[in-house]
């Protein structure tokens, strides 16, 4: 069992980990990781999608499905004491499911985040 993983609902938290953080982008999301320094082993992600994914529907979607991807790997995988932050991409909603899989767990790869159980 890895790291509990909360969510992160304030906006000085997105812009804390898009300005101090480091991201990488892949075909259905980019990842934003911010390293805390509060002593605090929780992982905590967000979700965000802007305009140009689509309507409100379109982006509701494209974050849901990030949302079942961190549910299903960020808790045994991604590091503890750092913020994450997922951004949808036009692709985002279209993409297959193992696709997206695959794109999490290669940029969490290249930011050397990835915990292997």
């Amino acid at each position: 069992m890895g790291a509990a993983v909360d969510r992160l609902k304030r906006r000085p938290d997105f812009v804390r980990a898009a300005r101090r953080g480091r991201s990488c982008a892949a075909r259905g999301l980019v990842l934003q990781v911010y390293a805390r320094n509060d002593g605090d082993d929780c992982v905590r992600v967000g979700f965000t999608a802007s305009k140009k994914v689509g309507n409100a529907v379109l982006r509701n979607r494209a974050k849901r499905r990030l949302r079942a991807v961190v549910r299903q790997l960020a808790q045994d995988h991604a590091s503890p004491g750092r913020d994450y932050v997922l951004i949808a991409r036009r692709d985002t909603k279209e993409r297959a499911y193992s696709a997206l899989e695959r794109d999490f767990e290669t940029a969490l790869k290249r930011l050397d985040v990835w915990r292997a159980n």
